[in-house]
């Protein structure tokens, strides 16, 4: 009721030049009258149907649904950031691991890259030691054939130079001779 009482007082105040002017302001043929008489009742009527508390019900109503959704989206930005967090240290964990893998991979390859240079070492030993192997025969047997055709020429030119210059006695003691100089050479 106190807000009733002040508005009618402020009615009051507001209708002042109506009473400056001399003319009778409680009349129902003045209009300013009526106007706040009209005012007031429609604020009687406000009152009376507790419109104000409704407002006021439906304003807070809707301020906390504001600070409902405020607090819902408060809690969906810190699961976000859990999330975004949790992603990012598994990121990490999985750039890790991948490093950790290339590191392997790349140990690998060098340690099979040095096994491949030990094993064509030594293919390329043992190529080198059949080569010198077989130079060594081929030289062994050049040197064999070489003696042979000059033990060979060198008979025949003794028989040659023997059996003109000497006699059948002579020529059988050289032969024995060269025979046993021949056989202890070769032996």
């Amino acid at each position: 009721m106190h807000k009733l009482t002040g508005s009618v007082l402020l009615s009051l105040v507001a209708a002042t030049p109506a009473f400056a002017a001399g003319d009778v302001f409680f009349s129902l043929t003045n209009t300013d009258f009526v106007v706040t008489l009209a005012f007031i009742l429609f604020l009687v009527v406000l009152v009376y149907f507790k419109v104000p508390s409704l407002l006021a019900g439906m304003l807070d109503k809707r301020a906390q649904g504001i600070q409902d959704e405020l607090s819902e989206a408060r809690a969906l930005r810190e699961e976000a950031q859990t999330l975004l967090a949790s992603y990012e240290r598994k990121q990490r964990e999985v750039q890790e691991q991948a490093d950790r893998i290339v590191a392997q991979a790349r140990e690998e390859a060098e340690l099979a890259a040095e096994q491949a240079k030990a094993d064509i070492a030594k293919s390329l030993e043992r190529r080198m030691a059949a080569a010198e192997d077989q130079i060594a025969s081929a030289e062994a047997s050049a040197v064999r054939e070489v003696r042979n055709s000059a033990i060979t020429v060198a008979v025949q030119a003794a028989k040659d130079v023997m059996a003109k210059q000497m006699t059948d006695v002579e020529a059988n003691k050289r032969i024995d001779a060269s025979i046993e100089e021949v056989s202890a050479k070769l032996h």
